[in-house]
């Protein structure tokens, strides 16, 4: 099953007491922009990070970019109260953290429902625990709502007791356990987050890994990520051209009575013409959102 999705290149993380850099957040290159009530906020300013946030998810103005209330867990001080302010905010989605079962997903459903929440706002999930990596159809399937995964590679490396390396060997396992239940229920997977600022060449190689495995787009902790996520994560322009070849080809050749078609010497069927219909709808997604 696949959805029709808006651009998810680059989505940043914001730190939810952060005022000022929420406001710059407006003119970030951006598709999408997690304003952080959990990690970045610290618990005597949660309240106050909870107010601000809110009320810039509510203004609607942040133009096309996709803005993610990021509350803290079902089981802290703060997650019951996030939610419910965060669903009368009415962003595009809410992101819950650590998630580790269905159940969880019911019941931030539940208290976003209570709380008059729109329906089109989604609910985004944190994949982050071994648990939650060995529940990820479950989680995938929980609720129509459902609309994304969010790796949190940070914390799922800590739980392994794992390094962190260049390559990520030690957390491929559950990438693609993510992937396949995201692929299976039609949701958009992110890739998550890389560390260290001084290295723009690990960086652009993570987001290239990333792209390669199957990720929709890149988590990011700060706006020098953004023009290299953006970059990878989109069809080139060459790659575009072709698609358009191949989807001509192949519908002349239909129209012949013809199931394969050569393009450029390479054989083309179906499931070619589907990657080739994917790639110009996602080039002409990122053009729309971009006007």
């Amino acid at each position: 099953m696949d959805k029709t999705r808006r651009p998810r290149r680059s989505v940043l993380y914001m730190p939810g007491s952060n005022a000022r850099a929420q406001e710059k957040a407006k003119s970030l290159a951006a598709d999408g922009l997690i304003l952080d009530l959990e990690d970045a906020v610290a618990p005597d300013v949660k309240a106050e990070a909870r107010e601000i946030v809110c009320a810039n998810a509510a203004s609607k103005g942040y133009g096309n970019r996709e803005i993610i209330i990021r509350v803290n867990g079902l089981d802290t001080l703060w997650g019951r109260e996030d939610i419910i302010a965060a669903s009368k905010a009415a962003p595009d989605a809410i992101l819950l953290p650590k998630v580790e079962s269905a159940a969880q997903v019911h019941e931030m459903e539940k208290i976003m429902v209570a709380a008059g929440v729109p329906k089109q706002t989604k609910i985004w999930c944190m994949m982050e625990t071994p648990l939650g990596i060995l529940k990820a159809e479950e989680i995938a399937g929980a609720s129509p709502r459902v609309d994304c995964f969010v790796m949190g590679t940070s914390d799922l490396v800590k739980d392994l007791q794992a390094q962190h390396t260049a390559l990520r060997l030690p957390v491929l396992t559950s990438l693609g356990l993510c992937l396949l239940a995201g692929r299976a229920y039609g949701l958009t997977v992110l890739d998550g987050v890389y560390l260290d600022l001084a290295d723009d060449e690990g960086f652009h190689s993570s987001c290239l890994q990333g792209l390669e495995l199957g990720f929709d787009g890149k988590t990011l902790i700060h706006p020098k990520q953004l023009a290299s996520a953006n970059e990878v994560f989109a069809p080139s322009e060459e790659e575009v051209t072709h698609a358009r070849k191949v989807i001509v080809a192949f519908k002349e050749a239909e129209s012949q009575g013809k199931a394969v078609v050569l393009v450029d010497g390479k054989l083309i069927e179906n499931l070619h013409v589907e990657i080739a219909k994917s790639k110009v709808a996602m080039a002409e997604a990122i053009a729309a959102a971009s006007e």
